[in-house]
C-alpha cells in the first residue's frame, strides 16, 4: 500500500493530504522507462566490447585472424627455404659461373636491396596486426627482386655459354712473337729500371727482343682500335679490342699489317718490330688489358708454348732487369 503524505496548512491549523498530479506520475514514469532503457543500452554495448561476451560472428572472425597468424608464420618458414635455396645459387653465380667466365660478380649489396619508396607500405599500417604483415610483404618483396636479379644474370650467363667459343678465342692465349725468332726475353712485367732516367718504376707489359721486321701476330681475335704513334713514347703501335673486357697493346713497330676498324684472328700478322718512340733497340713491348687495368702478359701465353717453355719464360720474366722502354 503507498504511503500518504501530508503538509500542514497553517492557515486553518490542520494537516492535509498532499494530491499528486496524474500528470506528474505519468511524467516520473516515463523518465524512469527513459533511464532504465538508457543504461541497458549501454550496459549491451560495454558487453559487446568484453571478451566475456562475443557473437557468433566475432568468434568465427578470431579464429580467421588466428588462421592468417598461421599462415603467415608458415609463410615465413617457407621464405627462409626458398632464401636459403637463393644464396646457393647465388654463390654458384659469382664464384663459380661467373668466375668460369671471367665475369664480375654481382655485390651482396646490390642482391639484397629493398625498396626505398615510403609510400610502399602505407596501406598495411594502422591495424593490430601490421607488423606481421609489413614485415612479411618487406621479405616477399626483397625475396621477388632478388629472384629477378638472378633470373637475369643466368640469363646473362647463358648467353656467355652460348658464346663461349667466341669468348676463348678472342681471349689473348699466345706470344706475340715466337719462340725462334726471339733473341732473348729483355723484361717482364713489374717493377724495373728505366733505361733512360735509371729509376726503379713499373713496367706494365713484356719486352720481346728480335730482329728489326720480326712478325708480330695477333694473340687473340678483336677489332684493331688504334694504329698510329699518337700515344707518347711508345712509337708505332696497334690496340686490339678483343671485347670481353680485354685489349692488348704492342708498341715500338717498325710498320703496321693491318689499320684501325679491321677485323682479325688471332695468328694474323699486324706488324714488324721495330725501335720507335721511346726505346733503347729493336723490340716489341706487349700488354694486356682488363677491364681497364693493365694485367701480367705471362698469365696468357698457354696457346701455343709447351710447360717447359712456360717455366724457363716465367724464370727469365721475373728477373729484375732494365727494360728496353
Amino acid at each position: 500500500m503507498a504511503k500518504v503524505k501530508y503538509y500542514y496548512d497553517s492557515e486553518n491549523l490542520a494537516y492535509r493530504k498532499i494530491k499528486v498530479k496524474k500528470r506528474k506520475k505519468v511524467g516520473f514514469v516515463a523518465l524512469f522507462l527513459l533511464a532504465s532503457a538508457l543504461f541497458g543500452f549501454l550496459s549491451f554495448v560495454l558487453l559487446l566490447n568484453t571478451p566475456y561476451f562475443d557473437t557468433p560472428k566475432d568468434r568465427l572472425l578470431l579464429r580467421e585472424i588466428e588462421n592468417l597468424k598461421l599462415n603467415y608464420a608458415v609463410l615465413n618458414k617457407k621464405m627462409d627455404q626458398v632464401d636459403n635455396a637463393i644464396e646457393a645459387i647465388e654463390e654458384r653465380d659469382n664464384n663459380l659461373y661467373r668466375t668460369y667466365f671471367n665475369t664480375a660478380p654481382i655485390p651482396a649489396e646490390e642482391r639484397k636491396v629493398g625498396f626505398t619508396d615510403v609510400n610502399r607500405y602505407k596501406a598495411l599500417e594502422g591495424y593490430d596486426n601490421t607488423q606481421l604483415v609489413l614485415q612479411t610483404t618487406k621479405r616477399v618483396d626483397v625475396l621477388t627482386k632478388e629472384l629477378a636479379i638472378q633470373s637475369k644474370s643466368l640469363d646473362y650467363i647463358l648467353k656467355l655459354a652460348k658464346e663461349k667459343n667466341k669468348l676463348l678465342a678472342a681471349i689473348p692465349a699466345i706470344q706475340p712473337v715466337r719462340n725462334e725468332n726471339l733473341k732473348q726475353m729483355a723484361s717482364g712485367f713489374g717493377y724495373r729500371t728505366d733505361p733512360f732516367t735509371k729509376v726503379r718504376k713499373m713496367h706494365e707489359g713484356m719486352d720481346f727482343t728480335a730482329k728489326k721486321g720480326t712478325p708480330v701476330f695477333a694473340t687473340g681475335d678483336g677489332v684493331v682500335k688504334q694504329a698510329d704513334n699518337r700515344a707518347s713514347g711508345y712509337g708505332n703501335h696497334i690496340v686490339i679490342r678483343h671485347g670481353y673486357g680485354y685489349e692488348t697493346l704492342y708498341a715500338h713497330l717498325s710498320k703496321y699489317n693491318c689499320k684501325p676498324g679491321q677485323r682479325i684472328k688471332r695468328g694474323d700478322i699486324i706488324g714488324y718490330v721495330g725501335s720507335t718512340g721511346r726505346s733503347e733497340a729493336p723490340h716489341l713491348h706487349y700488354e694486356v688489358h682488363k677491364d681497364g687495368r693493365v694485367v701480367n702478359p705471362l698469365n696468357f701465353y698457354y696457346g701455343n708454348i709447351s710447360a717447359a717453355e712456360y717455366v724457363a719464360i716465367s724464370k727469365l720474366a721475373n728477373q729484375e732487369n732494365q727494360s728496353l722502354d
